[in-house]
């Protein structure tokens, strides 16, 4: 065959169905009998109502997110495991805020050349996210972009759909003085904060993937992919129980617990956190000594070892507490709602 093909151009299309052949039984994993079969399609199929789920007033609930600059470091380190974890995660979690339930999850990974290996493995990743968030991986796009990125780069975008009855949706509004912050532990610096972190740890400490970090029993690579924590099945839970109590929610992501409380208040009160109310993982105070940088900034970059918060009226605080700490969460009341002005304070005392 004469003339340029599109191998030539950077596009191996039988590199690609490789990958494509590697993937239905992925997807297959995280089905249940809402998701119908569709061989071929151009798009996915999901049942809202069956017999074991119905609603009266559905809202759907819908958030989009990436992993942010977290990806070049498992770039760096051939890591291609965990990230797809990390996508779920930010995109569910955003929804759980809203007190919804995630249905199901679109992802869309983009490379620079056809790896079918890379491919399988992220979205692996991404399956196993979706399984811990009770959510169907329902279809994606995989798109082999060369010149776009560089050789040996990916990048990944998710997107879930989420469902919460009307009268059931958790906004914020129903915040009020004397309530109760509650602190939901992270699994590290999630996916926030990596353009400062990669800049501390590789550019200005000139430390490698592989490097050992023995204050925390690991190494670079080790500390900064850690997934992040999915909170869908605790706080669920605590919905299923206490769904009246909970006033608000919040997850923590770039802009620290200050700036994500924030979005949720209503104008006429503040929510007033104790920083002495939880211990802050070595991890974060590890990034901070190492780069130097200032208590505000690591305060407003990262979660600090809070992931997500819980608003909840004062007398049920502690059996939410209690449900969370039994489903293997580490939470605590980290704070309390105050009379003021929509703000957010962190206190030493």
């Amino acid at each position: 065959m004469n003339g340029p093909s599109y191998r030539d151009a950077g596009v191996d299309l039988d590199a690609y169905a490789d990958a494509m052949r590697r993937l239905p039984d992925v997807l297959r994993s995280t089905h249940d009998g809402r998701v119908l079969p569709l061989p071929g399609g151009f798009a996915g199929l999901y049942r809202l109502f069956d017999q074991r789920h119905t609603y009266r007033d559905p809202v759907l609930v819908s958030g989009a997110d990436g992993v942010g600059t977290k990806i070049k470091v498992a770039q760096r380190a051939g890591a291609f495991d965990t990230v797809g974890i990390d996508l779920v995660a930010m995109c569910v979690n955003d929804c759980l805020c809203l007190g919804a339930e995630p249905l199901f999850f679109l992802d869309y990974l983009a490379l620079d050349r056809d790896r079918p290996d890379v491919v399988e493995r992220l979205v692996r990743g991404v399956a196993a996210g979706c399984r811990e968030a009770g959510a169907a991986l329902l279809g994606g796009e995989t798109a082999i972009m060369p010149d776009v990125y560089a050789e040996g780069e990916f990048d990944m975008a998710g997107f879930c759909v989420a469902v919460v009855e009307r009268d059931g949706i958790v906004d914020g509004t129903r915040i009020r003085s004397g309530d109760r912050v509650l602190g939901l532990a992270s699994s590290g610096f999630h996916s926030n904060g990596y353009s400062l972190i990669r800049r501390i740890v590789f550019a200005q400490a000139g430390m490698s993937i592989d490097s050992p970090v023995p204050d925390l029993g690991a190494s670079v690579g080790e500390v900064l992919l850690r997934p992040t924590r999915i909170y869908v099945g605790p706080v669920l839970e605590i919905l299923g129980q206490h769904r009246d109590a909970v006033h608000g929610m919040a997850h923590i992501t770039g802009g620290g617990l200050q700036e994500n409380i924030a979005r949720i208040l209503p104008p006429n009160v503040d929510v007033v956190l104790r920083g002495t109310a939880w211990n802050v993982p070595a991890e974060f105070r590890w990034l901070q000594q190492l780069g130097g940088v200032a208590e505000p900034e690591m305060w407003r970059v990262f979660n600090m070892g809070i992931g997500f918060c819980i608003i909840a009226a004062s007398d049920a605080a502690g059996d939410l507490t209690a449900v969370l700490q039994s489903r293997g969460v580490d939470a605590r009341v980290i704070g309390e709602v105050t009379a003021g002005e929509g703000r957010v304070r962190i206190v030493e005392s």
